[in-house]
């Protein structure tokens, strides 16, 4: 079998998303590099692997893809036999669709958007602006109230199994762990239990470590 190939930045939330689902299928991988600082994702040869100049692509064989989340289904799909079961069938499928499209449709803007202006900003020499980030945080809280509820009704956002519903929310909640946003997520009793369970998951301390080791 042709080895996987993930083209990315081990700093960048949507690698770290492929990352992330690669270690829970216990799936042997490439990674290579692309230097955003050098502008390399905005230029060939990386723009015939993403034509948007952005990362991750991957590869699996002749199969060429990009855009996180389909990347990640895709392995969920090819490789249901290995690792952790990331995606569920029947009824239980359609309920993982809906939070999986909760979070690529109103966690990520709302925290890309936080971890952007608090965490990213900062690394760049650039001073947060602090209108973006109050009316971001109230967006945070009513998504995150939306979670309390859920997660009062079932243990995982998709039901009672951790699956790519939870998995896609790791990057960028790491980000915000590391700022006052924390405490947004700490209020919520049932929010906190999941967050700290699926921060503590194996896979995801192996893609932190992918940054460690640089």
């Amino acid at each position: 079998m042709a080895p996987l190939k993930v083209y990315g930045n081990v700093f960048s939330t949507a690698t770290q998303r492929v990352f992330a689902c690669l270690h829970e299928k216990n799936l042997d991988f490439e990674f290579i590099n692309v230097n955003l600082s050098a502008g390399e994702h905005k230029q060939p040869p990386h723009l015939s692997r993403n034509p948007f100049g952005q990362v991750p692509a991957f590869e699996d064989g002749d199969l060429k893809l990009f855009e996180s989340r389909a990347i990640t289904m895709h392995i969920s799909h090819a490789y249901t036999s290995n690792g952790t079961p990331l995606i569920t069938e029947g009824k239980k499928m359609s309920i993982q669709g809906v939070w999986m499209e909760v979070e690529a449709h109103q966690f990520e803007p709302t925290t890309s958007k936080l971890a952007w202006e608090l965490v990213f900003k900062s690394i760049f020499g650039m001073k947060a602006d602090a209108a973006v980030v109050a009316e971001h945080e109230k967006k945070l809280e009513a998504v995150l109230d939306v979670y309390e509820a859920r997660l009062k009704e079932s243990k995982y956002l998709g039901g009672e199994s951790f699956t790519l519903a939870d998995l896609h929310h790791l990057p960028n909640m790491q980000c915000l762990f590391g700022t006052p946003m924390k405490n947004h997520f700490e209020a919520r009793p049932h929010v906190k239990a999941w967050c700290g369970e699926i921060l503590a998951r194996p896979a995801w301390k192996k893609v932190l470590e992918m940054q460690n080791n640089l």
